[in-house]
């Protein structure tokens, strides 16, 4: 930009920008000359893509190239006085693109909180030149004479507000017959997403010593309920030191026990002043910070071999076994990385693990310690994004958060944790990019420069493959903390139980046994059931018919709460049949079970039990998570039920058995990684069991208790589970042998995806090979959303998987979607390393 200083003329400047929108490429803008010293890589700006439509975009790279194939319009506006994102996030973001086969906008709609990204608004404007007095009668259609009136009252609106006062949901043609009739015409207009808090203070008008003292002397003859709010605000402000702290109006009301109209009276004698000041929305305390915990000499054993590896390994494998203190070893090292000034990101696969960790980091550094998930509001992400853009003394030094904190802007990144490294929420499904956060976090780390932990008792294959051929350094807890023993694990064949008629209802004599003696000794419970809802379905016991959604090709699951059955895809709900409508008997049946029925069940079995239920229908409101583990934590509850949110590296001390309700739900499922997630699952909620004072008791319930999988489990014998599947990984050519990209094509007519999904193979099966290419074939749900789909998977050899990738899936692409018409209409999902 010094160009122009040189020569003294006006250099014309480009910016080219990435867009919020799923397009292949960057667009390119022309620079007023009036901004070229202002614009920087980083900002966002508003520019005008389409017709008239104006988006926020953000400036990838300035040049002074202008485009070849069209005219650059110039840039609008500029919303950021300094880039928001730092050039090594631009850098991060263009890696998940060529990586993951995404668009740069698809990358930006993911890594902006919505409150920094957003679009214009249509706003419908009235014609004040239109002589509505002169118009005919029927000039007007009755429901454009609706609109009208209420435009001529406003004189502009949103669309939203025209769908109000219209009462029906499609607008536009109406609009656009106001339009074509000169009566009204539309403006494009940015809305800003994010709007600061603020809040009323209170302060002392700049009145002299003796100004002051002679409206105290006044006030206490005439107005003594203001001077009390005066010697108030002077013991809240420490105002004696001469240098008064801030005080909230709200604060001063409640300490001082009157209204506000007191307060408006010293204002308006001058003696008080109000004013308004952006405040944060971010939970801060005040709280004394706690020393570091003693490590067990195994702990700082692990914590030296750690160290050892980083000195030629960027990235280190912590298995150890649940409850082995895999915890209090982060915290060590993240006590060295904030001791050399450096940032912390640390990776939690679940919103529900952050409530208990942010609690232990917190007290050990207070208000260092930042959050960032998605049940915090757009606003709060917003001010975690600004408190780190603009780095000072008071910032964040430890990031805690969900996969979606890779995507903030660190300064100086120097250690990265990822906790439960082998947890499937780490990877992102709908929609693109469809990131795996700990293979990202990897490589975000090595743009810092910084060290990455990955943790686990139950690592993912891959990442125990290259610890094991030392890609990774790997260091191996094998006790518990304290001398804890592990878990005792007892097998409940369900089969044997039935075919004797011993079975209660959805539970095991010896489980109930156990769950009651339990209880007996104020002792806590949980169980574990993969499956939500009541009940997976409901049949007729005349015709075996099961209702199924609309829209979807998967039976509707039974939610007793509500009374509905649901569709876990698409959200599709009806009530309950009374009668068969295949056959119209009324002898339905629910069959299976689900979170909630347990939760009932439990009710019958143990009336005096408090049971609580954590699942996805009950964890919806923002804080539901935190104050159920609380609850739990608190001993307010005695038994909790729940899916795998269960199983995740929660704490709690005084629990004694652990119940898995059904062992054979996932072990039977048509994928490849099926018995490694069912072993996780279930070596994870069994380490729940006996965490701190006495050995724990763990109970499954299977209809196969001679499975290699369970009896794995039962042995706690993860390298034997990973000895056999990584020898049938490699007889197939699957991860990590290989990288897979599985591509789903879908359209709403199964005649023309049965024509178009061979098209698109031999076109891939033209650039890879015939014998990289598998499909294409139906998924175990072939329609979703009233879209049929059909999957190919593309394998590729680790050292082969290149830049050259993504060209060739576009090449195939592009030739696919010109085909035909039915080919363009042809919806296609690229997954890279789905799980």
């Amino acid at each position: 930009m010094n160009a122009e200083a040189k020569t003294g003329e006006r250099a014309t400047w480009f910016a080219d920008v990435v867009l919020p929108l799923a397009v292949p490429n960057l667009y390119t803008y022309r620079v007023p000359f009036e901004w070229n010293e202002l614009v920087k890589p980083g900002q966002r700006v508003v520019v005008q893509f389409g017709k008239n439509k104006l988006y926020m975009a953000l400036i990838r790279k300035l040049h002074q190239n202008p485009p070849k194939d069209y005219q650059a319009k110039y840039i609008q506006d500029i919303l950021d006085a300094k880039p928001i994102v730092n050039e090594t996030q631009l850098k991060f973001w263009d890696w998940i693109s060529a990586y993951y086969l995404c668009t740069p906008g698809d990358v930006l709609n993911a890594a902006l909180p919505a409150g920094l990204r957003f679009s214009s608004e249509t706003r419908i404007i009235l014609n004040e030149e239109f002589a509505l007095d002169e118009v005919a009668e029927d000039f007007f259609t009755e429901k454009e004479w609706k609109l009208v009136i209420a435009l001529n009252d406003k004189k502009e609106m949103s669309l939203d507000e025209a769908v109000v006062a219209l009462e029906i949901k499609s607008v536009q043609p109406i609009i656009q017959s106001l339009l074509t009739k000169g009566f009204a015409r539309v403006k494009e207009e940015i809305r800003d997403g994010y709007k600061p808090r603020t809040e009323s203070f209170v302060r002392i008008a700049a009145l002299s010593e003796t100004e002051l003292q002679k409206a105290m002397t006044e006030l206490e003859k005439k107005a003594f309920k203001q001077l009390q709010v005066l010697m108030a605000y002077m013991q809240l402000s420490d105002w004696h030191t001469g240098k008064p702290k801030e005080v909230k109006k709200s604060r001063l009301l409640a300490h001082s026990g009157v209204s506000a109209s007191v307060v408006d009276q010293l204002v308006k004698k001058g003696i008080m002043e109000v004013y308004s000041q952006e405040v944060s929305r971010l939970l801060l305390s005040d709280k004394a910070i706690e020393k570091a915990n003693d490590l067990a000499d195994f702990q700082q054993a692990a914590i030296d071999e750690i160290h050892e590896h980083f000195k030629d390994k960027d990235a280190v494998l912590l298995h150890g076994v649940t409850s082995s203190g895999k915890t209090e070893i982060y915290m060590q090292l993240i006590e060295e990385a904030i001791s050399q000034n450096r940032q912390v990101l640390y990776l939690l696969p679940e919103i529900a693990l952050t409530a208990q960790l942010v609690q232990r980091l917190k007290k050990r550094w207070g208000n260092k310690v930042g959050v960032y998930h998605s049940k915090y509001s757009d606003n709060e992400r917003v001010e975690v994004w600004n408190t780190l853009v603009t780095p000072k003394e008071n910032n964040f030094s430890v990031i805690v958060g969900t996969r979606s904190a890779l995507f903030l802007p660190f300064s100086d990144l120097g250690l990265v944790i990822v906790d439960e490294e082998h947890d499937g929420s780490y990877k992102q499904q709908d929609p693109a990019p469809r990131y795996h956060a700990r293979d990202s976090a990897i490589y975000l780390a090595h743009m810092y420069n910084a060290k990455v932990v990955l943790g686990s008792a139950t690592p993912s294959l891959e990442s125990y493959y290259n610890a094991i051929n030392k890609k990774y350094g790997l260091v191996e807890l094998k006790t518990r903390f304290g001398g804890m023993e592990m878990p005792e694990i007892d097998v409940c064949d369900v089969g044997e139980e039935k075919r004797k008629k011993l079975m209660k209802s959805i539970f095991s004599p010896f489980l109930l046994k156990n769950v009651e003696e339990a209880l007996s000794k104020k002792e806590q419970v949980i169980l574990f059931q993969n499956r939500r809802g009541f009940a997976p379905f409901i049949e007729c016991n005349v015709c075996a018919n099961v209702p199924s959604c609309i829209n979807c090709d998967v039976s509707l699951t039974y939610h007793k709460q509500a009374d509905l059955l649901r569709c876990h895809y698409c959200g599709y709900s009806t009530g309950l049949p009374k009668v068969c409508t295949a056959c119209g008997s009324p002898n339905m049946q629910i069959k299976g079970f689900g979170t909630e029925k347990v939760e009932e069940e439990l009710m019958i079995f143990f009336p005096q039990a408090r049971v609580a239920r954590m699942d996805l229908d009950s964890t919806r409101a923002k804080h539901s998570h935190s104050k159920i583990i609380n609850q739990f934590e608190d001993r307010e509850v005695d038994i909790l039920v729940g899916t795998q949110m269960v199983t995740k590296g929660l704490d709690f001390d005084n629990v004694s058995i652990v119940g898995v309700l059904n062992a054979d739900s996932g072990l039977h499922f048509p994928d490849f990684r099926s018995p490694e997630k069912s072993f996780q699952l279930m070596a994870q909620v069994s380490g729940r069991a006996g965490r701190k004072n006495k050995r724990g008791k763990v109970i499954i319930q299977t209809n196969n208790p001679d499975h290699p999988i369970i009896q794995q489990v039962v042995k706690n014998d993860y390298m034997g589970m990973y000895l056999e599947q990584i020898e049938e990984r490699n007889k197939f050519s699957y991860p990590p042998f290989t990288r897979l990209i599985e591509i789903t094509l879908s359209q709403k007519n199964q005649d023309d995806l049965e024509v178009v999904a061979p098209d698109l193979a031999i076109e891939l099966k033209k650039r890879f090979g015939e014998e990289r290419i598998l499909g294409p074939e139906y998924p175990v749900i072939s329609r979703v959303q009233n879209y049929y789909m059909k999957k190919i998977l593309l394998k590729i050899e680790r050292d082969k998987y290149s830049s050259k990738v993504k060209g060739m899936m576009m090449e195939a692409l592009n030739e696919f979607y010109t085909m035909s018409k039915e080919h363009a209409r042809t919806r296609i999902k690229i997954d890279v390393d789905p799980q």
